[in-house]
């Protein structure tokens, strides 16, 4: 029996494998095996790693703005800040509050003071 030479399909679809890999290191970026595994390892983290990035940075927002909270006013915290922003039934989520509170601290401070009153 005659040996088959695989055609050309083959060949693209490891080079187009290789393109996805080619800032890995050593190994990773050379053999078309271990070139597939860290492939799908890559592609399962960005994936959870998307979910996670949101995660983090609605925690950073929230430390941001208790922080400054707690800097103007004594005895008053985020929950409660929370808890009269939608009492007022003001729509400001904690990305914008964040970027207020560290850009413009009198502002912050205006609209909290709107909020307990």
């Amino acid at each position: 029996m005659t040996r088959v030479k695989r055609g050309y399909i083959a060949r693209r679809r490891r080079t187009k494998i290789r393109l996805f890999a080619s800032s890995f290191r050593g190994a990773h970026s050379r053999l078309t095996r271990t070139i597939t595994q860290q492939k799908m390892r890559a592609l399962v983290s960005s994936y959870r790693d998307r979910g996670r990035q949101k995660r983090d940075f609605r925690r950073l927002w929230i430390t941001r703005i208790n922080a400054v909270t707690r800097e103007n006013e004594v005895s008053y915290s985020y929950s409660r800040l929370i808890h009269n922003l939608y009492k007022r039934q003001l729509l400001l989520n904690r990305k914008i509050l964040a970027q207020i509170a560290i850009s413009n601290k009198n502002c912050f401070s205006i609209i909290s003071k709107k909020i307990i009153k």
